[in-house]
């Protein structure tokens, strides 16, 4: 019998880059430097800021000033970034039995959605569009 390994950290790295290069040109022209990140769960102090149940409540998330709210008049010290969390997204895809790759496209286009200042509920009209 052999032994699987669930993916890892790197592997779903490697699964968010071959994402960001499906986006459509006119989208990334407007992404800027941002930063992709993946993590095992959110820290602490975002799981009280969003006031989770559980760390698996969260898939992604967006940290910055969204691109319709910049300006150079007010200088900013931190990257834009996208979280994606590792655990959450693998117990939503053992849940679900979706594509790991579509999973993972899916949360990290949702959270650039929201960089590019969309809400939640725009983003929601879009997929049923």
């Amino acid at each position: 019998m052999t032994a699987r390994r669930a993916p890892s950290l790197g592997d779903i790295e490697a699964l968010a880059a071959r994402a960001l290069e499906t986006i459509p040109g006119e989208l990334k022209a407007h992404l800027g430097p941002l930063v992709i990140r993946v993590e095992e769960f959110p820290d602490e102090e975002t799981e009280a800021a969003m006031e989770l149940e559980s760390p698996f409540d969260i898939l992604g998330l967006y940290s910055g000033v969204a691109l319709p709210h910049q300006s150079v008049s007010a200088p900013r010290t931190q990257l834009d970034m996208v979280f994606l969390y590792r655990r959450p997204i693998l117990d939503y895809w053992c849940e679900t039995g979706e594509d790991l790759a579509a999973v993972v496209r899916h949360v990290l286009i949702h959270e650039i959605g929201h960089h590019l200042g969309f809400s939640d509920e725009d983003m929601e009209r879009i997929e049923e569009g």
